[in-house]
């Protein structure tokens, strides 16, 4: 496990690791090698001199005098197609691309009946996908066999089970070439990275994924002595491609990813430089002004046409997430929040500009303005989000660390909510205020943070701090080359998680750790605080 990191995107081989096909395989492979004549592929058979091993020596040697597989191969099952046609026809990528083409219209005769290659795999897999995990199934095999066969797997099938489907005919080349791995992300809108699984049960696999750059898991549930396993991947010059890992079943599939999650935290922890300035955004992440928010906000969506709006709504179609998508539509059609939103107070004023209109700058500062205008209707009442915020801040002070506030908000808005504030006794906590029209550009933009650094005579790096609740507060943070903390307060799980940061070539920007309370980020702090100190007393030799 060690050197693993925690996956974004798993992707699964079908035959013979997700599900089990065999019966239907080996026959429609039995046909193609009789044919093998006929089709002008018996001359193109690799040459025993050329064979990867001597196992792979014997079996073409066998098919070349029998056109047929060796009973033992066939009851073993341990052997895909793909690999098989990899050891037969090795760089000869025309003749692999003949033979895949007999098998196919052979594998019509057989093809029909699929089950689960483990029992309890729809239930993994859907754990994987509640810690935030995009999932897809990656295969050689036809699109028109793999939709069927995923109806047909068990009652409902699996297809809802996948974010992303990549058949044999999706692309130019088949397995062991990286170009399906490469087809798959780029439907993830993914560069490829070690955050990248591929988990499949053949040579042919291991290949394609050590060639597109992903992390190779090796599924063994064939159940490989590992001396076998030695074998099938030598090592060599001219077959350098190990799996990353091994698996012998789905159970330990799961207990890899769940240890790699686990460990994630504390590299995220190791990487992260103890600050000397903390900012923070006001809203949602200090102090609660749900209800008015929203209030403002339906009633500044309610003059979208007068606004000249409208027309600059984002394409749902560019929307970075189905949820996204709905969101538009639904204030496209009706000009104001679904309910649902309201009702799950999640989600901040900046993010739904930042859904409505995307990159229009001009199109968010109107709506910012007509929020104003709205909202001087109803703020006034403010509570702190938790208790204890003024001693997190003042131990900050105790460590050295200068903080301030950073919001969106107008300062008439910001200063009379803070003057309001647990009778007024946050006023003097903050070394700096920065309120939305302090600047010329607001959040996710950084001109925010850089005013307050330069309030403070900061230069802005890693010791700077950023904690906000949302996708806005986390894009300001790293367009501005600082240290972005998310805080979870709204308690969002890690499938959602996933979903507001993608990681994708879009939507790349991601915190750099998240808390779910400022208990926890307090602990944090004094945490690296302490780590700092040590350090400094070694340096010093004391």
């Amino acid at each position: 496990m060690y050197g693993l990191t925690r996956p974004v995107l798993v992707l699964f081989d079908w035959h013979a690791t997700l599900a089990d096909t065999m019966e239907a395989m080996y026959a429609a492979m039995e046909d193609t090698l009789r044919q093998l004549d006929r089709l002008d592929l018996t001359d193109r058979l690799t040459p025993p001199d050329q064979s990867r091993t001597e196992d792979d020596r014997r079996l073409v040697a066998y098919i070349r005098e029998h056109r047929a597989l060796h009973p033992k191969l066939k009851a073993e099952k341990k052997v895909s197609r793909t690999d098989l046609l990899e050891v037969l026809f090795g760089r000869d990528e025309e003749a692999k691309r003949i033979a895949h083409e007999a098998f196919n219209r052979h594998y019509r005769n057989h093809y029909s009946d699929v089950t689960p290659f483990e029992s309890g795999i729809r239930r993994i897999i859907e754990q994987m996908k509640a810690l935030g995990i995009k999932v897809g199934v990656l295969t050689n095999r036809a699109r028109e066999f793999l939709l069927q066969e995923l109806e047909e797997i068990e009652p409902g099938g699996w297809k809802d089970l996948f974010d992303v489907i990549v058949a044999g005919d999706d692309t130019a080349q088949l397995k062991p070439s990286p170009e399906p791995v490469y087809k798959a992300l780029e439907l993830a809108d993914l560069r490829p990275h070690a955050e990248i699984w591929y988990v499949g049960d053949s040579t042919t696999d291991t290949v394609s994924a050590k060639s597109a750059g992903i992390t190779s898991i090796f599924y063994n549930g064939a159940k490989w002595e590992l001396d076998w396993i030695a074998r099938i991947f030598p090592d060599t010059l001219h077959h350098p491609h190990f799996p990353d890992y091994v698996v012998d079943d789905f159970q330990q599939l799961l207990t890899l990813v769940q240890q790699c999650w686990n460990k994630q935290r504390e590299r995220e922890i190791a990487k992260l430089v103890a600050p000397s300035v903390v900012l923070f955004d006001w809203h949602a992440t200090l102090v609660d002004t749900l209800d008015a928010m929203y209030h403002a906000v339906d009633d500044m969506l309610v003059g979208l046409e007068s606004l000249g709006l409208v027309e600059r709504l984002i394409d749902p179609e560019q929307s970075k997430n189905e949820d996204d998508r709905k969101l538009v539509e639904y204030v496209r059609d009706n000009y104001k929040l679904h309910p649902k939103i309201k009702a799950a107070r999640k989600i901040s004023r900046t993010d739904i500009f930042e859904i409505l209109f995307g990159d229009d700058l001009e199109a968010k500062q109107i709506a910012h303005e007509a929020f104003n205008r709205c909202y001087r209707r109803y703020f006034g009442a403010v509570e702190p989000l938790e208790r204890g915020i003024p001693a997190m801040l003042r131990r900050f002070r105790e460590l050295g660390i200068r903080t301030g506030v950073l919001s969106n908000r107008d300062r008439e808005f910001l200063e009379s909510e803070l003057r309001v504030v647990e009778h007024g006794t946050w006023v003097d906590l903050f070394d700096t205020i920065v309120a939305g029209d302090d600047t010329e550009r607001r959040k996710p933009e950084p001109d925010p943070i850089f005013r307050a650094l330069n309030n403070l005579g900061v230069e802005a790096g890693a010791a700077c701090w950023y904690v906000g609740d949302s996708t806005t507060d986390t894009v300001a943070a790293k367009n501005a080359g600082i240290t972005s903390v998310f805080y979870n307060g709204a308690k969002w799980d890690k499938a959602w998680l996933a979903k507001i940061f993608p990681g994708t070539v879009r939507y790349p920007h991601r915190s750099d750790i998240v808390v779910d309370d400022f208990q926890e980020f307090l602990q944090l702090v004094e945490r690296l605080a302490a780590r700092g100190d040590a350090a400094s007393r070694s340096a010093a030799g004391i």
